[in-house]
């Protein structure tokens, strides 16, 4: 039976999140936030297709500054949805965008804490209480300014940039990820700011479920009930980056958590919304078909049994009804009965579930990220040349990031990267560790294809 978890409301502009209010669909732009004619043309067609919040890169002053400008032009013609202005490294710059958008996004991981470079660090008790009143020095003064001018604030920790000081006291673990998160809120509320939602991303939806599952308990510990943001970091593009959304984002909506998301796929943003609005919708049906798929649980195997008016809806459907079967490791094979649509590509979905449930590899796996303003180079057409080049090495995972921000880090759990480091350049990885740097854009992906020949050798 769904019962959605009950939140506090945090008030974001003119709507409202958690508390009473629908799930709130959201997505991100991908143009320079200094080209204000692009990035209003990219809202409004966000906000067309039925995004209620948009939000955009401001990775320093100016960019901040410019959301004045792009929320003007935007409320001239008429289009009075939230903005939201994304912040990473420079803790001044959410301060400047406080003054001009509805909500704040500022990641605990490089808010204070210097940037990574995934060293274990040693730490006294008394030191690391230090690093603390470091961080709210820092953030006091932040949500004074949010407080003054109405603005709304989400803690959004991503898996793949913990800072090195949680890493060398927590580890790389779901811990670790929530403890981050909930250092900013104890000061939170203490300071009694209550416009706050926070979310906890991760590429891998096995860590992203189980961390997400770990603050809800950590947060009725400590008397916190604020609403969540739920997304899968770098789902990826086309048939894989939906199921694996479905998979992440869906076995926490059939829960109850959940109460504004985003399916980030390496699109244009546009095409997030209606993928997003069909996850809300089928919420009701895919707790009754978990339930189902759970009692059908037999050597093994999970049988679904499910129609749809289309094959994305029934890849979408299937993926959400029994993700966290999976992901819980309840079984480990899948048998999807349908009607509409041949064995052989019901195969091929029941394998793509299984993979984005971390259960079984069947083909090359690729963590990209849907881009943003950070982005220097063409993602969607670099995405498609590494896939045709990779597409038959079964078990691979490969990480295509458009900026460092999330980078290295989340591609811990790829075998190689290929990161965007600068305008018109790339620097490659194996794992954690950088390879080659500043390769030109034009010789980057033959420069990765090969790496990895060289070592499949």
């Amino acid at each position: 039976m769904y019962k959605r978890r009950l939140s506090t409301e945090a008030r974001v502009g003119n709507i409202g999140i958690g508390g009473n209010n629908p799930i709130r669909i959201q997505s991100m732009a991908t143009v320079d936030t200094n080209d204000t004619e692009g990035c209003v043309a990219q809202a409004k067609r966000i906000i067309d297709a039925g995004g209620e919040l948009v939000r955009f890169t401001t990775q320093g002053t100016r960019e901040a500054e410019n959301m004045k400008n792009i929320s003007a032009r935007l409320k001239a013609e008429g289009y009075n949805q939230p903005l939201v202005a994304d912040v990473h490294f420079t803790a001044h710059t959410a301060d400047v965008a406080a003054l001009y958008c509805e909500k704040v996004r500022i990641n605990p991981g490089n808010y204070v804490d210097p940037g990574r470079t995934f060293k274990h660090l040693e730490y006294t008790d008394e030191e690391y209480a230090a690093e603390l009143e470091k961080i709210e020095r820092q953030l006091v003064p932040f949500l004074n300014i949010c407080k003054e001018h109405h603005t709304a604030v989400r803690i959004g920790v991503n898996h793949g940039s913990l800072s090195d000081r949680i890493m060398s006291r927590y580890g790389d673990t779901p811990e670790g990820i929530v403890e981050s998160c909930l250092e900013f809120l104890r000061i939170f509320k203490r300071e009694q700011f209550n416009d706050v939602v926070i979310s906890i991303k991760a590429s891998n939806t096995v860590v992203m479920v189980t961390t997400v599952r770990l603050l809800v308990q950590a947060m009725d510990k400590e008397d916190m009930h604020y609403p969540l943001h739920l997304g899968v970091t770098e789902a990826g593009e086309g048939e894989d980056g939906r199921i694996k959304s479905a998979v992440g984002i869906g076995a926490l909506l059939t829960e109850g958590i959940g109460d504004t998301i985003r399916v980030s796929l390496s699109e244009e943003p546009e095409c997030e919304i209606p993928v997003a609005r069909k996850l809300v919708d089928m919420i009701p049906e895919c707790c009754r078909l978990r339930e189902e798929a759970e009692a059908s649980i037999k050597d093994d195997t999970v049988t679904l049994t499910l129609d749809a008016p289309d094959w994305e809806t029934l890849q979408l459907k299937a993926a959400m009804a029994v993700g966290a079967l999976f992901i819980d490791k309840k079984a480990h094979k899948l048998s999807i009965i349908n009607y509409q649509f041949s064995i052989e590509k019901l195969t091929e979905l029941s394998d793509a579930i299984l993979q984005a449930a971390r259960i079984k590899f069947t083909k090359t796996e690729y963590i990209s990220c849907p881009g943003c303003g950070r982005t220097l180079y063409n993602l969607q057409e670099t995405i498609a040349k590494i896939k045709a080049a990779t597409k038959d090495l079964v078990g691979l995972k490969i990480g295509i990031m458009g900026c460092i921000v999330n980078g290295p880090g989340e591609m811990a759990d790829a075998d190689y990267g290929y990161v965007g480091a600068g305008r018109g350049k790339i620097s490659l990885y194996k794992a954690k560790e950088c390879v080659e740097k500043n390769i030109p854009e034009a010789e980057a992906v033959e420069k990765l294809l090969e790496l990895i020949r060289k070592d499949r050798k």
